[in-house]
């Protein structure tokens, strides 16, 4: 059975959605593994193509396939992402759009208007788990991938304690 198809997710162009109902804690979809880039590589390969990317450690970066590379963000997710698989955060209805925040896993230093048009959307989509709110980046913690603890060790230490 089918577990997900990718379809028109309105203004956001494609997004992936439920083809079936999923519990807290299930596991939606598998990363395809392909091809790592270090971080200088990246330019010379994929031109432009850099949406498709997801950063698995420090200076490593692969290229996503579909149909996790039509994942959207959303201030309010329903997924995240650990050791390669998609993870439901909470239970998903069949028909509901699969979403991630993009700023779990990042500590990129960029922002943009965010779009993701959820009831509690931030207005600004941050490219960076530490620009967050203190209160969403303590319920976030729980979601973060070892690479990223392992980076970030000691300010995740701090945040924990606070």
């Amino acid at each position: 059975m089918q577990k997900v198809i990718i379809r028109k997710a309105g203004r956001k162009g494609k997004g992936v959605f439920a083809a079936r109902d999923f519990r807290k804690g299930e596991i939606v979809l598998r990363y395809q593994k392909s091809k790592v880039f270090k971080d200088n590589e990246v330019p010379k390969i994929w031109k432009g193509k850099f949406r498709y990317l997801d950063r698995i450690d420090r200076n490593k970066y692969m290229i996503m396939q579909p149909p996790e590379r039509f994942i959207n963000h959303s201030c309010e997710p329903n997924v995240f992402i650990k050791n390669w698989k998609i993870i439901a955060m909470k239970s998903i209805k069949k028909g509901d759009e699969i979403v991630f925040d993009y700023s779990i896993n990042s500590d990129f230093s960029t922002s943009f208007k965010c779009r993701c048009g959820a009831a509690n959307c931030r207005g600004v989509y941050s490219v960076s788990f530490f620009r967050l709110d203190k209160k969403l980046q303590k319920k976030y913690l729980p979601y973060l991938e070892a690479w990223f603890r392992r980076l970030h060790r000691k300010e995740l230490a701090k945040l924990a304690k606070s």
